[in-house]
């Protein structure tokens, strides 16, 4: 009988990864407002540790308007500024820029599709479950996210490459990569 481990990223002292990983990670979830926010999460994350950006979270939810894509399509340059100043979140302005139009590129695909879940959903019609074994086996990106890719910074969006993409469809559960060992692979 096969040990049920977790992934090790997940089995962390880190409180906060680790309930990451055992209740969202790869856990479908198309919220309109989380979908979003993860997109955020992710795009902040290219380049840096992932444990740095949940850290953060809270800041990110406070300086974005709670991830409302309405809002945060609203703000302005005087906004950028202020956001530049806020040193609890990562100050970058060209990824501060980029959730901001990406908030505008996920109106205009609500106004399209009735959803950005459901133009989503025309990537991944159902959720793809791999099988790894080891954390080796978990690709950085996949076809499908190279194509998600490309039609994202086709309808206005940025920082949307084909890895930060890969990594958002498992953080919002298209994908599930747990390890076939790891307990949360089913399970929330």
């Amino acid at each position: 009988m096969a040990e049920h481990l977790r992934c090790p990223w997940g089995d962390s002292q880190d409180k906060l990864m680790q309930q990451y990983h055992d209740h969202e990670w790869g856990k479908l979830n198309l919220d309109e407002q989380y979908l979003y926010e993860m997109l955020v999460l992710e795009l902040f994350q290219s380049g840096l540790n992932w444990s740095v950006i949940l850290h953060k979270r809270e800041n990110f939810r406070r300086a974005f308007k709670n991830f409302i894509p309405k809002e945060v399509a609203q703000m302005t340059n005087s906004d950028i500024t202020t956001l530049m100043q806020d040193n609890s979140i990562i100050r970058n302005r060209q990824k501060i820029t980029a959730a901001i139009k990406n908030a505008k590129a996920i109106l205009i695909i609500e106004a399209k599709y009735g959803s950005f879940g459901h133009y989503l959903r025309e990537f991944i019609k159902t959720p793809l479950i791999n099988h790894p074994q080891t954390m080796a086996q978990v690709p950085t990106t996949s076809e499908v996210a190279k194509k998600l890719a490309k039609q994202l910074k086709k309808d206005g969006f940025a920082f949307v490459g084909p890895v930060v993409i890969y990594s958002y469809l498992q953080g919002i559960g298209l994908i599930n990569d747990h390890l076939e060992t790891c307990p949360f692979k089913y399970h929330s």
